[in-house]
Parts: structure tokens; C-alpha cells; sequence
């Protein structure tokens, strides 16, 4: 069972990988438009989609505990402002560092707190190995985000970088930290959904329903917001807009299908499934990202020294991947 927790949790983590790559080809549309259309899909329509597949009841919401509703509304609706600070911290300082900040900070503190929150801080054998492999996790990813600032580092005219982008990261990093915290203490919910008779998937399915439809809101209004202020909302409708709502569409499926296959994951990943499946995930779309970008040509042409960081930086996170696995089947 933790083998089959451990694949869905690469999974989620390979098609939060790629969900950006629609949005680096996309031309006709602006920032704005593409997230609307992305926010709507993954956050709205999927949820929406898979509860009603499932042929779950809403009933089960009526019998959670009000405590574990309320803290997937209230954390989803904080993760919702993270998603907005990490757009702004990439205007600001650059995707590399971006990413460096938010996802060191959402995994360190994704990964530990819900396991010290479960009573489980202690040192064992199991805990010993997660330690090691969040910390090779953080140590890969400072890597690679210091391969991208030796690569930018090339341009002579690169302006200085804005101190209010560094508080937009480390904003985005938490705010993406307490999605898998809220997650955790929202948990109530899926247990109330096995004991009406319903699978754990499909129970699993209304935590996120609350989780992402709360997180939609901040984001939808302030996409609507920079849509008027812009006057950007006549590219929804140009003409030849129908491969821009495809490509927004598909960013979302893949990250919302991200989610969905996380929450597949950690119910079979243990007591600690959610300190494993969320740095499995992390690491391993971290990793795809970077390789799609090699692809995209972002590597091309830059100097010997932050290829070789880039690449020492994926290893130590295949490193990272595995120690983090392996703790889940250990006693």
C-alpha cells in the first residue's frame, strides 16, 4: 500500500511539473486572463467534477466536524493569497529565487509541522530518515535556485532586485505550507465520509472541494481586479482565443490533477503521510520544472558553472526523493 502511495505521490508532483509549461507558451493572452481561466478549472470545476463521479453525498459535510470545515475553508482561503504573492515574487525576483524560498519554505514546514502536530516529533528510525531527506530536499533546492541566479548573473544590465519581492516569496512559502497543514487538521472530514460508507478517495475529494473553492476567491478577485484596470477582458473573447482557454484549461487540469493524486497519496503512505507524500510532490515537480526548462531552452548558452550547480542540485533532490519514499515503509 505505501508503494502505491509512494507512485501517486510522484505522479502529483510530475504534473505540478508541467502545469506551467502551457502558460511559458502562451502569447495571446496576459497574466490575468491565464490565471482566471486556470483558478476556475483547478479550483472550481475539478473539485466540483470529481465529488459529483464519485456519487458522494453532501451530507457529508453536514456530519464533519464543524472544526475540520472550518479549518479547510480558512486555510484554503490563506493558500489562496500565497498563490498571488508567489505571481508577484516571480515578477520581482525572478523565477529561480522564486522558487528557491517558496518551495524550501513550504516543504520544511509542510513536512514538520503536521508530524509534530500528530504528537510524532520525536526522534525514531522513521522520523530520522524524513529529517534527512526534507533536509537534503532544502539543501537541492537552494542549489538549484543558486544555478538560476548564476545564470541571470550573466546579463550586464540585470537591475537590482526589489526587497519587497524577497517578502512576496517568503509570503507565498508559508501561505503554500498551510495548504498541507490545513489539509492535515481537515482530515476529520474524510474519516466521516468512510464511515457513511464511502471510499477514502472520494471522501477525501470535499476537503479539497472546501480547500480550493475558498482559495479561489482571493484569486478570482484580483484577477478581475488587474482584468478592468488593464482592460484585459476582451482577450477572453478575441477571435483565435479558443488555444488560449485550451492551454489556460490544461494548466489546470494538471495542477488541480496534482492535488486530487495527493490526496490519493497520503492515506497510503501511513500515519505520517501527509510529512511524505508533501516533499515527494514537492521535489519531484521541482524536478520536473527544472527539466522542462532545459527544454524550453532556458539553459541554453549559459556558463559551465550553473549547469553543473543545476545538475548537482536534481541529484541531491533524487536523493531526497528516495530517503523521503523509504521512511514511509519503515517500522
Amino acid at each position: 500500500m505505501a508503494t502505491t502511495g509512494i507512485i501517486l505521490a510522484l505522479l502529483s508532483g510530475l504534473c505540478n511539473g508541467l502545469f506551467t509549461t502551457p502558460m511559458k507558451v502562451e502569447s495571446r493572452w496576459k497574466w490575468e486572463n491565464i490565471w482566471l481561466t486556470f483558478i476556475v478549472v483547478a479550483c472550481l470545476v475539478m473539485p466540483a467534477a470529481m465529488i459529483f463521479s464519485s456519487g458522494a453525498s453532501i451530507r457529508v459535510l453536514s456530519r464533519a466536524p464543524g472544526s475540520a470545515v472550518l479549518f479547510a475553508i480558512s486555510f484554503g482561503f490563506a493558500w489562496g493569497f500565497g498563490a498571488i504573492c508567489f505571481g508577484k515574487s516571480v515578477d520581482d525576483i525572478g523565477v529561480s529565487m522564486a522558487n528557491t524560498l517558496v518551495i524550501g519554505l513550504s516543504a520544511a514546514l509542510g513536512s514538520l509541522v503536521p508530524l509534530f502536530m500528530k504528537g510524532m516529533g520525536r526522534v525514531g528510525t522513521r522520523q530520522l530518515v524524513l529529517f534527512c531527506g526534507v533536509g537534503l530536499l532544502l539543501f537541492g533546492v537552494a542549489l538549484c535556485g543558486k544555478a538560476g541566479r548564476t545564470r541571470d548573473g550573466g546579463s550586464p544590465n540585470r537591475e537590482a532586485v526589489p526587497l519587497v519581492g524577497y517578502f512576496f516569496a517568503v509570503t507565498a512559502g508559508v501561505m503554500s505550507a498551510v495548504c498541507n497543514i490545513g489539509y492535515a487538521r481537515a482530515l476529520p472530514i474524510a474519516e466521516t465520509g468512510k464511515q457513511m460508507g464511502y471510499s477514502l478517495f472520494a471522501a477525501t475529494n470535499y476537503i479539497w472541494l472546501l480547500m480550493l473553492g475558498a482559495g479561489a476567491i482571493p484569486n478570482l478577485a484580483y484577477c478581475v481586479l488587474l482584468m478592468r484596470r488593464n482592460q484585459t477582458a476582451r482577450l477572453l473573447h478575441a477571435p483565435a482565443s479558443w488555444s488560449s482557454w485550451g492551454r489556460s484549461s490544461a494548466m489546470g487540469l494538471l495542477w488541480g490533477g496534482s492535488i486530487f493524486l495527493y490526496g490519493a497519496a497520503t492515506p497510503r503512505l501511513g500515519s505520517i503521510g501527509p510529512s511524505v507524500g508533501w516533499p515527494l510532490s514537492l521535489a519531484v515537480g521541482l524536478l520536473v520544472a527544472n527539466l522542462m526548462g532545459v527544454l524550453l531552452g532556458e539553459w541554453r548558452g549559459v556558463v559551465s558553472t550553473a549547469v553543473r550547480q543545476m545538475l548537482l542540485g536534481l541529484g541531491i533532490l533524487l536523493v531526497a526523493v528516495i530517503l523521503c519514499g523509504s521512511s514511509a515503509r519503515l517500522p
